[in-house]
């Protein structure tokens, strides 16, 4: 996709984006969305198309790193409800509690218990989330294998992109049909009524940021609601002087 006919529809859905937030604010709705897919796939990218026009106060991105040894004996999901929204919130997760399916269980961080432990709980926890109000939304980002070793390649050769390759990227490209197991199985045991998945092809990654974004906004009800009226008087033109008064030298300030 051109770069200009992407610009263009995406400036469209994000004036949606900007109402639908207005709406989670004013009715005090809990969104969440899961961003999920192989490494190299677009999640940042979709992140930021979809909440780079919003409110950061009221919309967040959550990436957590490893885990701490202290959350390492926790229940598994602890550390991931503390960053579950509040009313009127918008919280975007890069990369979530389906780590334990997928990294964790490929690299050999998980054990085989602790993986169907999370499978066999993770329906129950989501469909605790949607009976409480919030509305969940959750994505798999696909790219193939040719399109994934083109992007690390990028990584590698680009210095402002480096950061973004790590040992496990670079690990994990031996194991691709051990993630794409991994991933059937996740879908298999995961997609449930409540919690549905969507697959989005990223393989063309302006494109598939337009398919989710589009998908989020048409799967929400009804999200107009006028903007509150401001009451901004027109004080008219003035002199730069008389407006902030008149501009001295430094040193005719006094000195406290």
């Amino acid at each position: 996709m051109k770069g200009k006919e992407y610009k263009a529809a995406l400036e469209a859905m994000r004036e949606e984006l900007v109402a639908m937030a207005r709406w989670v604010r004013v009715t005090g709705q809990r969104i969440v969305v899961l961003f999920e897919g192989r490494d190299t796939a677009g999640k940042g990218g979709a992140i930021r198309a979809m909440s780079e026009k919003l409110n950061p106060r009221q919309c967040r991105t959550v990436a957590l790193g490893t885990p701490t040894e202290a959350e390492q004996g926790q229940w598994y999901f602890q550390r991931y409800i503390a960053h579950l929204p509040t009313t009127g919130e918008i919280v975007l997760f890069d990369r979530s509690w389906y780590n334990r399916a997928g990294v964790e269980k490929v690299m050999g961080f998980a054990t085989d218990a602790q993986v169907n432990q999370f499978l066999d709980q993770v329906p129950i926890f989501e469909k605790m989330l949607v009976d409480d109000g919030i509305l969940l939304f959750k994505y798999w980002l696909g790219a193939d294998q040719e399109k994934q070793e083109e992007r690390l390649r990028e990584r590698l050769d680009d210095p402002l992109k480096r950061w973004k390759l790590s040992p496990i990227d670079l690990a994990a490209r031996d194991k691709y049909d051990a993630y794409t197991a991994a991933r059937e199985e996740m879908l298999l045991q995961t997609h449930t009524e409540w919690a549905p998945w969507t697959l989005v092809d990223f393989n063309d990654q302006k494109r598939g940021r337009l398919t989710l974004v589009r998908d989020l906004l048409d799967r929400l009800p009804d999200t107009a609601v006028e903007p509150p009226a401001i009451d901004f008087p027109d004080l008219g033109r003035k002199p730069l002087a008389e407006s902030y008064g008149a501009i001295q030298p430094i040193a005719n300030y006094p000195e406290n």
